[in-house]
């Protein structure tokens, strides 16, 4: 299986921090930037059920640009081969 060495971004993972620190947060936002954290200077990956959500994210209508950023770099660590 292949590997996905990307890495969130110091930018993203301060997104990541500012969300799950607001109060008004919602949970989806608050798990898509959980695992940017997780992401952030280790070599894991995005899990299958955080690739779903991720993807239900950005085909959805009403999240915030903020949580589609989020659910984008959570994507961009998925694994390639799923």
């Amino acid at each position: 299986m292949s590997k996905n060495t990307k890495q969130s971004s110091s930018e993203m993972a301060s997104t990541a921090a500012q969300v799950l620190h607001d109060p008004a947060a919602s949970k989806t936002a608050k798990s898509l930037a959980a695992s940017v954290l997780a992401q952030c200077g280790t070599d894991k990956q995005t899990g299958a059920e955080m690739e779903d959500l991720a993807s239900k994210v950005l085909t959805s209508a009403k999240y915030s640009d903020e949580t589609k950023s989020l659910a984008a770099s959570v994507l961009s660590q998925s694994n390639k081969e799923r």
